[in-house]
């Protein structure tokens, strides 16, 4: 577990929020199924709903804006000490902005872009709101990753724009990377649950804190690349039950991984995520 109320790393994985048609039901599911209780941030700002755990910020849920048929999805926010700096690096590095930076009261500043390989995220500057309080206990944020068609595009986008470095443990013929970040102010129970020297350069303290992969060739073209959010839970083969009992929907899994048991779901109203059992 880590419990954190500062501004995290520039680069890291820092807040999840899904968009969604039905506000009240897709936030009785996730009660149900992650034990969140919200608090919810009223009319003026559209009845965003903080997810807590154990009173802390883990996350939140949103309803679709007005006259928008967007799919309901989930989206990880990076961390960055200045918006409107990253939103041009963004652009100059062949992403493109999907929404300009903005003030979010005092909470902090916000954008949503899309890598060059067409992956989704958001990028946020801390204000009264750091971000994610709590992590790697149940319902609470466990990991984050990229997955796409252009690995190689990926990787060098997110290093000239965020600055990190990557791993590459070996997986076969799958193409894959841990994401890296300074890790001065972070420890082992943090999101990724790693550090040491890393990419950063001899004797740099470095934190994992997510990941990069290649879509598999055999993933339909119907799949977007696209950022995953995981969330821990104690028992995968439980969880997975329960949310199919909730009306979600299981599309692989539970299966064992090196990080440990997880699966791919997606809520009643098709927004995917992962559970997994550390």
């Amino acid at each position: 577990m880590a419990v954190r109320d500062t501004a995290w790393p520039v680069g890291a994985p820092c807040w999840v929020d899904l968009t969604c048609g039905d506000l009240d039901a897709t936030r009785a599911f996730y009660t149900a199924l992650l034990g969140w209780d919200f608090v919810d941030t009223g009319e003026d700002y559209g009845h965003y709903s903080i997810a807590m755990v154990d009173r802390r910020a883990v996350a939140a849920i949103g309803p679709t804006p007005p006259g928008m048929a967007a799919p309901q999805s989930w989206t990880t926010y990076l961390a960055t000490d200045d918006v409107d700096a990253t939103a041009e690096a963004i652009t100059a590095e062949g992403g493109r902005l999907v929404l300009e930076p903005g003030d979010v009261g005092e909470a902090g500043r916000m954008g949503v872009a899309a890598d060059p390989t067409g992956a989704v995220f958001g990028i946020w500057q801390a204000g009264r709101t750091t971000g994610v309080q709590i992590t790697n206990v149940p319902g609470a944020l466990a990991w984050n990753e990229c997955v796409t068609r252009d690995y190689t595009a990926a990787k060098r986008f997110y290093a000239a724009v965020f600055g990190l470095g990557f791993d590459e443990p070996s997986h076969g013929p799958f193409e894959y990377a841990t994401i890296r970040v300074d890790g001065s102010d972070l420890d082992s129970s943090d999101l990724g649950g790693g550090s040491g020297a890393g990419v950063g350069g001899a004797g740099s303290e470095t934190a994992e804190v997510g990941g990069i992969g290649a879509l598999p060739d055999d993933v339909t073209a119907q799949v977007p690349p696209h950022w995953t959010t995981y969330f821990a839970v104690t028992d995968v083969d439980a969880a997975v039950t329960h949310l199919v009992d909730l009306g979600g929907t299981v599309h692989d899994g539970p299966v064992d991984s090196p990080r440990g048991r997880l699966a791919a779901v997606a809520d009643p109203g098709g927004g995917s995520f992962r559970l997994i059992e550390r």
